[in-house]
């Protein structure tokens, strides 16, 4: 029994742990149940998705696992050679020059192998980007197809991080991960099988750690997925944190609210901390085990090796010499670090499948508003509008729209006026199909908006919002935004047909003059003045306005009203404006109030009516006449 003992105590220590481990297991089973951040996907099912990117290079992959047999062949028979060496050594005709040999053909093994391993790292990494790039294209094309209810549904910071971090998570998988495991585990069948040729003794005594490295591996995965879960959670909070409040950052400053916001953003970076330090946690408590079964294999080899050397005992026939030790010794560190490199990988996989299911989920968001099967294409459109009875609401039962009919003749010049509320911004949303109505019908040209396809309804439309958009580039890349062949003479001419061409002109780039962020660096008129060169570019059938006029000076207000003039000969238009000065010459005026139409008519007629318009009108004309007095 003394003899035995050396082993006992090792299976004690290793008995303990595994204990304590299976009770960690069981309690996290149960929490699962109770933790509705759950995964919803299967590891499975992840990795055929994500193969399914790899697909289209199968052969490469196919050559890297290739080249990558030469590095597991130099793994696999190295601890072999060394035996040999030793052996040969001990001989009584050792020659110096087959030790030289010998060590040359090691040497050479060695140099291939790594010159191979180079090779596999440089077709991954290649394959790896283009890959990325692809995931990284449907990502952000998905993204432009959802609706503006959906996309109102999430927090900007969170779609940024779907579309660059959480692919570069996605990477390691197929430039490292995959290719790596399916080397380590190569490597772990092919030593055990030299292992078995060697000794069986040995090899069995081996085999008794592997059952204890499987059931660490399953509890490593299970909370290393988790850990990955909160990491990803606590960054993808922080970059949403960011994005809201880098672009407000004017509004924190006016109102002296850095400090509070410097409380804010530590909290959301102690949480990242905290995660990744319950993640590192995770990490630095499975290798260790790993490590621990290592030596004890190795402890175990040597007592066995030497008892069985010094006493000239043979198991199953096999004698235990020192080139056997040697050997051996050597392979279970093959052995051994496989299954400790597996524990980083089985981390950066679970990183993987934690990212990846973030992606899929917004991919696997069905796009609320979509072509139908039968839609049209409109070559061309007249501007006739026409609302039948339309009813909507941005959230169920609480109705924007309540039975709302008109009807716009073509070139028409019509206006909508009302309360903060009443509809107006609505309506003109509805009619591009930013949203879909719940009940009624909205026909272009006679035709139901959802019979045409929206790139095409889109197409013949003219946007020029309140809150101009400007996109980072120059002032050329902002007018030009579809993929229409433009030339200068075009564009100068749209510039000089809404009088942006005077400022344009004072620029030392002229429309090469570089646009930041949101357009920050030109003033609010400059910025709607580029917005009407947009629109008229693109030779649009109907033109809408939703207080383009707001927020500017006097000045600028008069170009803009020249420009207006002039726009409304190219079609259809639809305005949406509080000050009545703008909209007294259109053709029509529907008035709004509660989402239903209250009034509707000429400025002239609605005046002499007296109702909502009328004491609007006189409101507005009160006020300017005081301001101008004063």
């Amino acid at each position: 029994m003394r003899d035995y003992l050396p082993i006992l105590i090792v299976g004690a220590i290793i008995g303990v742990f595994t204990v304590a481990f299976l009770t960690l297991y069981i309690v996290e089973k149960r929490r699962k149940r109770l933790d509705a951040k759950e995964r919803q996907m299967t590891d499975r099912e992840l990795m055929r998705r994500l193969l399914a990117y790899a697909k289209p290079y199968k052969g490469r992959f196919v050559l890297a696992f290739l080249v990558m047999l030469a590095s597991v062949a130099y793994d696999v028979v190295s601890p072999l050679m060394v035996g040999k060496i030793e052996d040969m050594v001990k001989e009584e005709n050792f020659e110096l020059r087959r030790l030289f040999a010998s060590v040359a053909v090691y040497a050479g093994i060695l140099v291939v192998s790594m010159a191979c391993t180079y090779l596999q790292a440089i077709i991954l990494q290649k394959t790896g980007q283009k890959i990325l790039t692809a995931l990284r294209k449907d990502v952000f094309t998905h993204i432009e197809s959802l609706s503006h209810e959906q996309l109102n549904s999430f927090p900007v910071g969170k779609l940024v991080t779907r579309v660059s971090n959480d692919p570069n998570a996605i990477s390691f998988l197929f430039t490292n991960i995959l290719v790596t495991m399916l080397k380590n585990i190569m490597v772990i069948f092919g030593v055990l099988g030299m292992m078995l040729t060697l000794n069986y003794e040995l090899t069995l005594m081996v085999l008794c750690f592997v059952p204890f490295v499987a059931f660490f591996t399953v509890v490593f995965r299970k909370f290393s997925r988790k850990a990955n879960d909160r990491v990803n959670d606590a960054t993808t909070d922080l970059n949403t944190y960011l994005s809201e409040n880098l672009s407000g950052i004017g509004v924190t400053q006016i109102f002296n609210r850095e400090d509070r916001k410097m409380r804010d953003f530590v909290t959301r970076s102690t949480a990242i901390k905290k995660a990744k330090n319950a993640r590192m946690m995770v990490f630095g408590v499975f290798r260790p085990m790993v490590y621990m079964l290592y030596i004890s294999s190795v402890m175990v080899l040597f007592w066995l090796g030497g008892k069985g050397h010094l006493d000239g005992a043979t198991v199953f026939g096999q004698q235990i010499g020192s080139a056997v030790i040697v050997s051996f010794y050597l392979y279970i560190s093959k052995f051994f670090n496989p299954i400790q490199n597996m524990a980083e990988q089985f981390d950066q996989l679970q990183r993987s499948f934690t990212a990846a299911e973030k992606i899929f989920r917004v991919m696997d968001i069905e796009p609320g508003i979509v072509d139908d099967p039968d839609a049209i294409e409109l070559e061309t459109v007249r501007g006739e509008i026409e609302f039948k009875d339309v009813w909507f609401a941005y959230k169920p039962g609480e109705w924007v729209l309540k039975g709302v009919s008109f009807h716009i003749e073509p070139g028409q010049s019509v206006a909508f006026v009302g309360p903060t509320g009443s509809g107006k911004t609505t309506i003109l949303s509805l009619i591009v199909r930013n949203y879909d109505i719940q009940k009624g019908q909205i026909l272009v040209d006679g035709v139901d908006v959802r019979k045409i396809k929206l790139s095409s309804l889109r197409r013949h439309f003219g946007q020029m919002l309140q809150d101009v958009f400007l996109f980072s580039g120059d002032i050329r890349s902002n007018i030009v935004l579809r993929d229409e062949e433009l030339t200068d003479d075009e564009v100068n001419a749209a510039c000089k047909y809404v009088n942006a061409d005077a400022f344009i002109g004072r620029l030392e780039k002229g429309l090469d003059e570089t646009v930041r962020e949101r357009g920050n660096n030109f003033s609010a008129g400059q910025r709607q003045l580029l917005s009407f060169a947009r629109t008229i570019v693109h030779k649009p059938s109907v033109i809408i306005l939703d207080e383009a006029t707001a927020n500017i000076d006097t000045e600028t207000e008069l170009l803009i009203q020249e420009s207006l003039t002039r726009i409304k000969n190219i079609g259809t238009m639809l305005v949406v404006a509080h000050r009545l000065s703008t909209i007294q010459h259109s053709d029509l005026i529907i008035v709004l109030s509660h989402g239903e139409i209250a009034e509707q008519g000429t400025h002239q007629e609605l005046l002499a009516l007296g109702g909502r318009y009328h004491k609007l009108y006189m409101l507005q004309y009160e006020k300017q006449r005081l301001t101008q007095k004063d």
